[in-house]
């Protein structure tokens, strides 16, 4: 594993660009793949890419506030308090990059969003607490369990389908997360990972000797709670009114347990983004307090607020020319009842270097793929979940959904995307072990 560690993490820092480079290198690419491989002009195309551009301007939005949210709520007296004692439970840098890997891939299966706050939190704390530790592999680490997040409980494609209403209930009717999510094959591969995930990093760390640790100005805090000023204004007073935190806390309570207790809700980026703005505005207790840590969160975002209207606008190209249909199509076309969902995996995770979005690849995906999996017989279920799995998978080297994690680790790509290359070669042989099969 070293030698193959180190081959990856040299290739990433020697020659792979900052993301906004990325991001640009894949926008020509499609660009010029939709000129090949469509009927499209090159006029066309540009206007393609140019309305796409603010196709996800709302989930920019969602992305930038679990960014701040997370971040904010983190630098609390309790929260800090809660990940230093977890950071100070492993006592050597293998075993604490373990248990970041562990932690985060099941924060990730139980919500997405939540998995990459906690993996690049829990990654600064163990940095902090642990000494030797290679910093770049650490992140990394936190990284690594977004590998699940589209098999977990908030998978966007077999929440969809099993949503009334959706783009191909006419194929498939309602399917029960029972069949997707909980379906046993399904729980088997993601647990598998997830269990897994520590044992490969103890490979690709122990022994290592050229550990880069931490520049200990990256974790520098942020002063938690602010003195109440000596000034007795009418507005200082107000600025550090613990009341009118709390009010306003118990206002978003009481909202909470109408939308789980009485109304039953679920999971979704939206009720994340609450939790950690209403725990963040109580556990900083004084509103001058959160406004300080928001202030100081929300200078991670510039990644998110240059690069997500790109891939607004690579998906504009890629859905609006019909390229990612010609990719789906290609790959259906040699297809079996026995190998169409590890195909449709393997088209999954190509499409999502370009379309990084689990609603955008389903819209892609979905009614190509179902209605080809019935032809040859192949459950709905196990299609839209071969889907999923291949558009969570090539996350590993698409900088799109590590833009919030690096923006709080205070890292670029190049730093953590040597460990997720090997990431991304073992959880392709275990999914594609999976799909064949489990």
């Amino acid at each position: 594993m070293q030698p193959l560690t180190n081959f990856f993490v040299r290739i990433a820092r020697n020659y792979l660009p900052d993301a906004y480079l990325f991001a640009l290198i894949l926008t020509f690419l499609a660009y010029i793949l939709a000129l090949i491989l469509t009927d499209k002009g090159s006029l066309e195309l540009v206007t393609m890419w140019g309305n796409g551009l603010w196709g996800i301007l709302a989930f920019a939005m969602q992305m930038t506030l679990i960014l701040v949210t997370g971040h904010a709520l983190a630098s609390s007296k309790p929260v800090h308090a809660l990940l230093k004692g977890l950071a100070g439970l492993p006592k050597s840098p293998v075993a604490g990059i373990m248990l970041v890997v562990f932690v985060a891939a099941i924060a990730s299966w139980l919500q997405w969003g939540f998995g990459l706050v906690v993996g690049a939190l829990l990654a600064r704390e163990v940095a902090k607490a642990v000494k030797g530790v290679d910093y770049g592999m650490l992140v990394a680490a936190g990284y690594a369990g977004f590998v699940v997040w589209h098999a977990g409980i908030s998978g966007s494609i077999p929440l969809a389908i099993a949503t009334k209403g959706h783009i191909v209930e006419q194929t498939t009717g309602i399917v029960p997360v029972a069949e997707t999510i909980f379906a046993s094959w399904n729980l088997i591969l993601a647990w598998f990972i997830i269990l897994t995930l520590p044992i490969l990093f103890y490979f690709m760390a122990r022994d290592k000797k050229d550990a880069v640790e931490v520049d200990p100005s990256l974790l520098e805090e942020p002063a938690d709670a602010v003195a109440p000023t000596a000034e007795t204004t009418f507005a200082t007073k107000l600025e550090n009114s613990i009341i009118l935190n709390m009010l306003l806390g118990l206002m978003g309570i009481v909202y909470l347990y109408d939308y789980f207790i009485l109304k039953k809700g679920v999971l979704n980026l939206n009720i994340v983004i609450f939790i950690f703005l209403i725990l963040g505005i109580i556990l900083h207790m004084r509103p001058i307090n959160y406004v300080k840590a928001i202030n100081n969160a929300i200078k991670g975002a510039g990644g998110i607020a240059l690069q997500f209207p790109l891939y607004g606008g690579i998906q504009g190209i890629m859905v609006t020319s019909g390229l990612a249909a010609i990719i789906a199509n290609w790959f259906i076309s040699f297809s079996t009842e026995a190998t169409f969902p590890l195909f449709t995996f393997f088209a999954g995770g190509l499409i999502n270097l370009f379309v990084p979005s689990g609603g955008g690849q389903w819209i892609v995906q979905g009614p190509i793929n179902i209605p080809a999996g019935a032809a040859l017989g192949v459950p709905a279920s196990k299609v839209a979940m071969s889907i999923a799995w291949g558009d969570a998978w090539t996350n590993m080297i698409q900088p799109f959904w590590a833009l919030p994690l690096l923006a709080i680790a205070k890292l670029g790509i190049k730093d953590i995307m040597g460990y997720c290359t090997v990431v991304l070669i073992y959880t392709g042989i275990v999914i594609s072990l999976g799909l064949l099969f489990l």
